[in-house]
């Protein structure tokens, strides 16, 4: 019983914040949050949220990079 209401929360998180995503910014949150809760049951939503986690990872690193240099431009 526990196994269904995870997985039927976890993909309504996910269906939630896909169909929010160009509306709400802090939609991806449900989104992760939902691949969380996934990933206590369905193996496959682990290696989602790693792959969610690299690609975050990635953006930030360019969005500093872009800052860092914005700032020293300016001197």
């Amino acid at each position: 019983m526990k196994r269904i209401v995870r997985i039927s929360a976890g993909s309504l998180l996910i269906l939630f914040g896909l169909v929010t995503f160009f509306i709400l910014p802090g939609s991806i949150l449900l989104i992760l949050l939902g691949l969380v809760i996934l990933s206590y049951d369905v193996p496959v939503a682990k290696g989602y949220i790693k792959t969610c986690q690299r690609i975050m990872r990635e953006s930030a690193v360019r969005i500093d990079r872009f800052l860092l240099n914005r700032k020293y431009k300016r001197f």
